[in-house]
């Protein structure tokens, strides 16, 4: 499988790149920053120069792939017009890229943006529409909506569901439910909270 990861320096993105190569697979990453490059490298992917907030059309980027992953966020301490062009904007750009295949990682009460503090509102109004864009798009899809991300080591034991208590998952277990879900293909078309639990990974993504 030739799977391009946007956001492929971001915490979610590399452990899943670095998931991606152990499997013997093609991995490369979306940067926008040439010094990221050499860390990509290390666990054993391929970097790929790719401003996606500022390109108009990244296809060139994702030649070839057999999936795409959208793991890109414009990040804490971002105003809501960065919000707007990496959460919304980048992911709709990356729908546009000529790949049928596209896995979000989207974010727990993504669906319900009105749940959340005016300070938090804009990033969950920008994961919603993209979201929302996605579902619309006629690809190949799954949303997966982790709650709070830690660095926790993951524990491979998971909770999904469509409207789950917020909750915690290391990062790790969100690149193993991501990568889960690219091997699996009955997770196409679903949307899905997750969630630290104690449900085997792939044991839980077949029974999406």
């Amino acid at each position: 499988m030739d799977v391009v990861v946007a956001g492929g320096h971001g915490k979610v993105g590399i452990r899943l790149l670095r998931l991606l190569a152990d499997g013997g697979h093609r991995a490369r990453g979306l940067i926008r920053n040439p010094d990221h490059g050499p860390d990509l490298q290390e666990v054993g992917a391929e970097p790929v120069l790719c401003d996606i907030e500022a390109l108009e059309d990244v296809s060139r980027c994702c030649q070839g792939a057999d999936a795409v992953v959208f793991a890109a966020g414009a990040g804490p301490g971002s105003g809501p017009e960065r919000k707007r062009t990496v959460d919304y904007g980048a992911a709709v750009k990356l729908s546009k890229a000529g790949v049928r295949r596209y896995v979000m990682v989207s974010a727990i009460g993504a669906g319900r943006p009105e749940e959340w503090s005016e300070q938090m509102r804009p990033y969950y109004e920008a994961k919603a529409e993209a979201d929302r864009h996605l579902m619309e798009s006629g690809l190949d899809y799954t949303i997966v909506r982790p709650g709070g991300l830690t660095d926790d080591p993951g524990t491979g034991l998971v909770t999904v569901g469509t409207d789950l208590a917020r909750g915690q998952i290391p990062r790790d277990d969100v690149a193993a439910v991501v990568l889960a879900v690219l091997d699996i293909p009955t997770s196409i078309g679903k949307t899905f909270e997750l969630v630290s639990g104690d449900t085997p990974i792939e044991e839980a993504v077949r029974a999406l």
